[in-house]
């Protein structure tokens, strides 16, 4: 039930907070300006009395919600299954849904979370989600004197789901597939069948387009498919001047998943009906009723089992509420457990450099260069605008109840809550060539429609350390925006590595930003890009906060010196791990699995999710994360004859 979910409750004192009343009255001042641009109005207390029986119907909501959750089963110790599919995030649920429409085939996914609720899904709360040690992993780079500068101890937090539907429950829903040349490249990689001719139809398949204008466009678009793709209902007034200072600076407005990627848009999100669609409500809830799709969660699978003497795999072993249980797959085991978990699992099971491996003894059944290649996007946090008029998201004002917006969300879906953490719009750009309006963006200039400095929650979430957060505390009460360049086509390279024979041991994670000095020199032209945007832009009163940022006094300020020392300060993972399974020839020695996800030398064994990737695509990972699953769901039935190749 509902009353003794712990996150739940957690989740809901996030937006909690003490209203003072004025004596003698509940009317609010004169003059309080609302987001909408109008003046609030009308009795504080009529309307909380109102929030509280709409909070009541939400949570009568959520347990609806609850209740389409599949099952929870205990699998008996040396239960054989076809496909064992591990992890149940944007990859798993899609890949266990789409075989278990193989009625004759018996599917079990292994997720270690919990069950996802409809707090999860309020968009603009994305970001508080971060706190919570039920759905979180929390991960942490390792300390590092190059980037990450200005967290605590000099790490970078980087979290993922751990939770039914994965990071899709984590993420900031927005919905970008990236440019047909990136996946072109992966083709001329070496890896046939993976060119945008032959995915496209994959990102056409996995979506349901709910943006009337791209309704008519088949040659990019679905309209069948499970995952509903949105713009958000709400956008603020400085979304539409962000838009207008592109046009102004020769940018088209353009549909990025469409032919062409380089312009400027309000983001397309996961989102249906104001609230998160996460893989877990796409592709799991439909298939509740599926007799041939079993589900064990707060699972933790220890290692895959490996016959020696075939070198196949036959089965996981995981622990569920103390308990060891050995299962078996009589086809293939998919591993789906991310960037991070994926390469982790494979060098328990003795898959991964001999070398590495050895030293931990562990027992080495294959030698690949598993944990190499690893790939992030990477933000810079610090462009924040602001403004005189009260128009910009402050996630506290939102969550006040003797404001409209929480009703506004509960009755009708609508308000500045349906806003994926504060996401509303973005710029794909070249910074090589900014007359360039084809081919691939470097830059991507992510518009949040509210300041990270001054917000109250951001500095925790990023673990940014005390200097930082006393600079950025100053604008508590200010109003504003922020820019986030993000670098799209990193050509740093990280690795991830073992601590110890222990799945419960979080591996060493050395992100190795800036470690190539062109993405130092991309990343400051994607900076002064933003405040050439933001000097465009055509709102009242508006600055640029230019503190002079804490460790980096000695440079002049607006120099690339400092620009530098700026971005290895505030290093802002863009949470889009990647790359740590590589995709490739069989030939190729830095690949990991072949062009069908297959582990190279293991039977029966395949990975499917962001740690493929032989190059990070120039897009948020999620959407192309699906795309990679439902290739693979169709590869696996073609490989065991329930899908006609044809």
């Amino acid at each position: 039930m509902i009353t003794h979910n712990p996150t739940f409750f957690y989740l809901l004192s996030a937006v909690v907070v003490i209203v003072p009343l004025k004596s003698g009255g509940q009317l609010l001042p004169k003059g309080n300006r609302s987001i909408y641009g109008n003046d609030i109005g009308g009795h504080v207390l009529e309307n909380i009395l109102e929030l509280g029986f709409e909070a009541l119907n939400f949570v009568e909501q959520n347990q609806r919600f609850i209740n389409q959750e599949i099952s929870d089963t205990i699998p008996q110790s040396g239960a054989v299954y076809d496909f064992i599919v591990v992890g149940a995030g944007t990859a798993g649920a899609t890949i266990a849904a789409r075989l278990s429409e193989i009625h004759q085939v018996k599917v079990l996914l292994i997720e270690a979370g919990s069950n996802e609720n409809l707090l999860m899904d309020i968009p603009l709360l994305a970001y508080t989600l971060q706190l919570s040690n039920d759905i979180n992993w929390k991960y942490r780079t390792k300390s590092s004197d190059r980037y990450c500068l200005g967290m605590n101890n000099n790490r970078c937090n980087w979290p993922r789901g751990k939770v039914m539907g994965g990071s899709s429950v984590l993420n900031y829903m927005i919905a970008t597939r990236g440019g047909a040349e990136d996946y072109d490249r992966w083709a001329e990689m070496g890896n046939e069948g993976w060119a945008y001719k032959d995915v496209l139809k994959y990102f056409k398949k996995l979506e349901t387009i709910n943006i009337s204008e791209l309704q008519s466009d088949n040659i990019y678009h679905g309209t069948q498919g499970p995952l509903f793709i949105s713009y958000p209902p709400f956008h603020t007034r400085l979304a539409e001047a962000f838009l207008k200072a592109g046009e102004k600076l020769g940018y088209p407005l353009l549909d990025y998943n469409g032919k062409n990627m380089i312009g400027f848009s309000y983001i397309q999100s996961t989102t249906v009906n104001g609230t998160r669609m996460s893989s877990n409500k796409a592709y799991l809830h439909p298939a509740k009723n599926r007799r041939n799709l079993y589900l064990t969660r707060e699972s933790m699978v220890r290692k895959v089992l490996i016959d020696r003497r075939t070198n196949r795999a036959i089965g996981v072993e995981f622990i569920k509420h103390n308990q060891i249980i050995h299962v078996f797959a009589s086809k293939e085991v998919i591993l789906c457990a991310g960037a991070i978990g994926s390469p982790q699992l494979l060098m328990l099971s003795g898959i991964g450099p001999a070398k590495h491996l050895s030293e931990l003894e562990i027992d080495i059944v294959q030698d690949l260069p598993v944990g190499e290649n690893l790939m992030d996007h990477l933000g810079y946090g610090g462009l924040t605008w602001t403004i005189d008029e009260p128009i910009s998201i402050k996630t506290f004002n939102i969550i006040n109840p003797i404001n409209p917006y929480i009703r506004d969300f509960l009755t009708r879906r609508s308000g500045p809550l349906t806003v994926p953490n504060g996401c509303e719009a973005l710029g794909f750009i070249d910074t090589k060539n900014l007359k360039n309006r084809d081919g691939l963006p470097d830059i991507e200039l992510l518009f949040i429609g509210g300041g990270f400095k001054g917000d109250l929650i951001a500095p925790i979430i990023l673990g940014l350390n005390n200097r930082i957060r006393q600079t950025w505390n100053k604008y508590n009460k200010n109003h504003g925006w922020t820019i986030l360049p993000m670098l799209l086509k990193p050509k740093s390279r990280g690795q991830i590595r073992l601590l110890a024979n222990d799945i419960n041991v979080k591996p060493e994670i050395i992100a190795n930003y800036f470690d190539n000095p062109e993405d130092v020199k991309t990343m400051i032209a994607g900076i002064r890009a933003a405040i050439r945007i933001g000097q465009t832009m055509q709102i009242f009163g508006l600055r640029l906060l230019n503190d002079t940022l804490s460790g980096c006094e000695n440079y002049k300020y607006d120099s690339d010196d400092y620009w530098e020392c700026a971005i290895r300060t505030l290093s802002f993972t863009i949470y889009h791990y990647s790359g740590t399974c590589k995709m490739g020839s069989r030939k190729d020695p830095t690949a990991v699995v072949d062009p069908r996800l297959k582990v190279i030398g293991i039977r029966g064994l395949r990975v499917a999710d962001g740690s493929i990737m032989p190059e990070i695509i120039s897009a948020h990972t999620n959407i192309p994360v699906y795309m990679i699953a439902e290739k693979l769901a169709d590869m696996v039935k073609e490989d065991w004859k329930y899908l006609d190749k044809s």
